[in-house]
């Protein structure tokens, strides 16, 4: 319930500065999520004026809170983008480079397992014509003694 003095921007003000839980945000489509990130950006900026102007200390914890919400909110749009251009992506030939592995630069530049395995016509014909030896050594065993 509200008092009488107290209109319904200010009670919907106290409600916002609560820890955000990811788990609720995960739920929502863009347009809410964008929605409650204007909204907590909004109250950000005016809990700062409030902080210069000379607030009490626990503004302070509020401010920590709010920027740690709009960081969940950011969080989750993104994720939720990425895996949507995912599955955009899945069948075509080549993926965005932020969407391909990480990995090192090293390990991207290196052959893949079918480029690591093809073999010439040159190559092929000196194998054939020109096989791998096999040597039998003989152990004389006089020598060894």
């Amino acid at each position: 319930q509200q008092d009488p003095g107290q209109s319904c921007f200010d009670a919907k003000k106290e409600q916002s500065t609560t820890k955000i839980k990811t788990a609720q945000l995960w739920g929502k489509n863009k347009d809410d999520l964008k929605k409650q990130l204007v909204d907590l950006k909004q109250e950000l900026a005016s809990l700062r004026t409030q902080k210069v102007a000379g607030g009490q200390n626990s503004k302070l914890t509020k401010i920590h809170d709010l920027r740690k919400s709009v960081a969940r909110v950011l969080t989750v749009i993104n994720a939720t983008q990425r895996s949507q251009l995912r599955l955009f992506y899945r069948k075509k030939k080549y993926l965005p480079l932020d969407l391909r592995p990480k990995k090192t630069r090293a390990m991207r530049r290196r052959l893949t397992k079918y480029e690591a395995t093809i073999v010439s016509d040159k190559q092929k014909k000196r194998q054939m014509h020109f096989p791998q030896r096999k040597y039998a050594v003989k152990v004389c065993w006089f020598r060894l003694l």
